[in-house]
């Protein structure tokens, strides 16, 4: 066998590796849902939203809920038929919109508030997260990770072992947005920030964001170091390179300002920075 002959098997090889790594396993008119790691799996919305699912070899854990996927308890049971944790990231509509499928959802009590201001009806049972908060699927750990900002109760979670954080919108989709109500101040949120870039430093290399969609890949230090930054600048009032927010729709603001750094953007209100 020549030397071209073995680049070409080994570049086979790779290929098939990297088609193999993702792979659609299911899909209906609401959803996609395609496998990126060893039982770890994306689920793409019609919408452009996104949940996650991760399978140990005792519990799996749905992570996010979508906005309006038809008998989305049914569709996850393709996947997995082990005990199933429902992990919400943060309480908007597009991440919470199918809890209604489940007997119980976990989530962080600071976003117990927008159960109401975001009219998401639940009559199943609450359980409450903490930061820090760990759950043993069976040979994989999910932990949580209090990170306020987008909303005042958003969480990540973290599976050390992966490498792997799941990031609801705590730090955008390449951009995060800051101008909604509750308000939670740019100096709180460059602290969740500072805390994650932190945590990619001690072998987290890949965000998992909440619109996989736009991005198709996982987001790695470079991201959050520019989304730290950026955050740094505006809880210290350097607004010099910001602009107005390009949209006819006015959500949470009337006008709101978009700052860029590299890949990161933050969209915020000139008028409740801290």
């Amino acid at each position: 066998m020549n030397l071209k002959t073995n680049f070409l098997t080994l570049f086979l090889i790779l290929i098939s590796g990297i088609f193999a790594s993702a792979q659609e396993v299911f899909k209906n008119n609401d959803l996609t849902i395609t496998k990126l790691e060893k039982n770890m799996w994306v689920v793409e919305t019609s919408d452009n939203t996104t949940m996650y699912i991760i399978e140990g070899s005792k519990k799996a854990m749905l992570i996010d809920n979508g906005t309006k996927c038809e008998k989305l308890d049914e569709v996850i049971r393709q996947i997995t038929q082990k005990p199933l944790i429902v992990m919400i990231t943060h309480i908007h509509p597009d991440h919470a919109g199918n809890i209604k499928y489940f007997d119980q959802i976990y989530f962080h009590p600071g976003d117990t508030v927008l159960m109401r201001t975001m009219k998401v009806a639940y009559n199943g049972k609450i359980n409450y997260v903490k930061d820090g908060e760990k759950f043993d699927l069976g040979g994989t750990t999910i932990e949580v990770l209090f990170t306020p900002g987008h909303t005042p109760g958003s969480i990540v979670l973290l599976d050390r072992k992966a490498g792997n954080c799941y990031s609801g919108d705590a730090f955008g989709s390449g951009q995060v947005w800051m101008q909604l109500e509750p308000h939670v101040s740019m100096a709180i949120y460059a602290q969740s920030c500072r805390t994650m870039e932190a945590l990619m430093d001690k072998g987290i290399t890949k965000i998992y964001c909440g619109h996989y969609p736009y991005v198709k890949k996982a987001y790695d230090k470079t991201y959050m170091t520019e989304m730290r930054q950026l955050a740094e600048e505006l809880s210290k009032g350097k607004t010099s390179t910001a602009k107005p927010y390009p949209t006819k729709v006015a959500i949470g603001t009337q006008n709101p300002m978009i700052i860029t750094k590299g890949s990161a953007s933050i969209v915020y209100d000139p008028a409740k920075i801290n």
